[in-house]
């Protein structure tokens, strides 16, 4: 007995038992408008946001490590090294921010793209455009799209694992989808390993519960070895560098404020009126209309889980919100403080929920299909333009701040400091990094040098220590000569104390780039 089914309009004769098969939804996605939602993507990054935004402090940590541009800088518990070895091949031909950005956006443009791509026998094609229309819409993940910073790749791994999985579990034969799951959650784990632990949870979780799921224990292994796979590199510096991985553990709970049962959701929706960063989150919430989207995202998620029984692909979009409120959970309750950008691997798989609803919502089975039409038109209209808003202001604070670290680097080298020198004090790691300098701290979470050691650091060549203004300096350093430098944005001014004498008029014109090269002029009395 045989049935007929359709794939873009051409009938083929089907065996009964592909019915089996339960993961194939009609005819694969077309990958045209999948990589039309990716292009746009990168290239509205790029035209919109990209522009003029110099690397921020994070970025600046992750570059440093494999830039020849100035020495690394300090490396603490809870980063991973993925992120540097993803900017590894751009950043060894060439320094400039603007190179990398672009190399960035065009990778995630094709991320987004093979990450959908993962669920074409899974989901139609105008379930996945959407879905990636709308994860690529917020302005979270517009504004991250081109930045040297882990969460968005962590995103990509998970909804790729998640499809992988689904596409194993129902087909033996699909023996790539049982590689790509391994391979992706591998990924997730070297950009993020804490991220990669709660995803490796969800999905064996998911393979051992899941109905008319074959090969469920080999599912679980290709999960474990994955995550393991890619933490062995965080773990073995943790014993190289932290003294084991149970100190690195504490040491990154310390820095991230000490894990524990928090409730933070309402610190992730004052976020997103346009924090990079919100800790401690105390701020009042001025921007409410930022967040209407987040309020509406339970209901839409929950909306697509009904549809998505209706269409008979319940499986699909059950597995996308577990997993995605299974990735969510952590940053809503166990952290203290909210930073936009930790959530977007849930928003990539709930993006798939909501899409569902919205083209079940839009079908033409609906019987007021105008209506809703219009409704959903209008509020997708009125959503963007606020993504639009706040991602534009974050934009335009990144630049400004670049600006003015760039006045900063001017008169630091117009005094003489040019490597090899040292930075201390406060924004350190960034100014360090464009001048060509080490930054090191006496205290804090880095502690890489102490105060007799920097002082003795000073005596052989230039060291800046920079300190807001109504600040005293540190005690090696009040008999040092001040110099004024820009406010950084901020209400009160920036000060350096500079070691050493005051450049002459020659040595301030030295030719150079910052990293060392004087030109064959003599350097600076130190």
């Amino acid at each position: 007995m045989q049935e007929t089914r359709f794939i873009v309009g051409t009938p083929y004769r089907v065996p009964l038992e592909a019915r089996e098969r339960r993961f194939v939804v009609g005819a694969a996605a077309r990958p045209l408008p999948l990589a039309a939602v990716a292009a746009a993507f990168a290239l509205i990054h790029l035209a919109l946001v990209a522009p003029g935004l110099g690397l921020g402090w994070d970025e600046t940590v992750y570059v440093s490590q494999v830039s020849p541009q100035a020495p690394p800088a300090f490396f603490s518990a809870p980063r991973a090294r993925g992120i540097t070895y993803l900017v590894a091949p751009l950043t060894a031909l060439t320094t400039s921010t603007e190179a990398l950005r672009v190399y960035l956006a065009v990778l995630a443009g094709c991320g987004l793209f093979l990450a959908l791509w993962v669920w074409r026998r899974l989901l139609p094609t105008a379930v996945l455009a959407v879905a990636g229309g709308l994860f690529a819409s917020l302005w979270v993940t517009m504004f991250y799209a081109g930045h040297a910073m882990p969460n968005l790749w962590v995103a990509y791994g998970a909804l790729a694992s998640a499809g992988c999985l689904l596409r194993a579990a129902r087909d033996p034969r699909d023996h790539w989808a049982l590689t790509g799951m391994g391979a992706a959650v591998a990924f997730a784990a070297l950009m993020r390993p804490s991220d990669a632990v709660w995803l490796a949870l969800a999905l064996a979780v998911a393979a051992l519960v899941m109905p008319r799921t074959r090969r469920r224990g080999l599912l679980v292994v290709v999960v474990a070895a994955g995550v393991i796979l890619g933490c062995a590199e965080w773990v073995i510096e943790a014993y190289v560098h932290y003294g084991g991985l149970t100190a690195r553990l504490r040491r990154a709970s310390e820095i991230q404020g000490h894990l524990g049962w928090y409730f933070a959701v309402d610190d992730h929706v004052r976020a997103l009126g346009g924090r990079a960063l919100c800790r401690p989150c105390d701020v009042p919430w001025r921007h409410p209309a930022s967040a209407l989207w987040f309020f509406a995202l339970p209901l839409l998620v929950a909306g697509g889980v009904w549809a998505a029984g209706r269409a008979r692909r319940r499986a699909p979009i059950v597995l996308a919100t577990m997993v995605g409120l299974a990735l969510a959970a952590p940053y809503l309750f166990t952290v203290g403080y909210a930073a936009p950008r930790f959530l977007l691997p849930a928003y990539a798989l709930l993006a798939l929920p909501v899409a569902q609803c919205l083209v079940r919502v839009c079908g033409p089975a609906v019987r007021w299909r105008r209506t809703a039409v219009g409704i959903v038109t209008v509020a997708l209209v009125g959503h963007l333009a606020i993504q639009y808003v706040v991602v534009d202001r974050m934009a335009d604070r990144v630049r400004r701040n670049t600006a003015d670290l760039t006045r900063i680097t001017a008169e630091l080298r117009a005094q003489g400091v040019r490597p090899p020198c040292v930075v201390s004090g406060e924004e350190a790691i960034r100014v360090a990094f464009r001048t060509g300098c080490a930054s090191r701290q006496a205290g804090g979470h880095d502690g890489s040098i102490t105060p007799r050691a920097l002082a003795a650091t000073a005596l052989r060549q230039p060291v800046a220590v920079l300190v807001s203004e109504g600040r005293r300096p540190p005690a090696y350093a009040r008999e040092w000569r001040l110099h004024p430098l820009p406010d950084l944005g901020r209400r009160t001014g920036l000060r350096a104390y500079l070691s050493g004498e005051r450049p002459t008029d020659a040595q301030r014109s030295l030719p150079g780039d910052g990293r060392g090269d004087t030109g064959g002029w003599p350097r600076p009395r130190w």
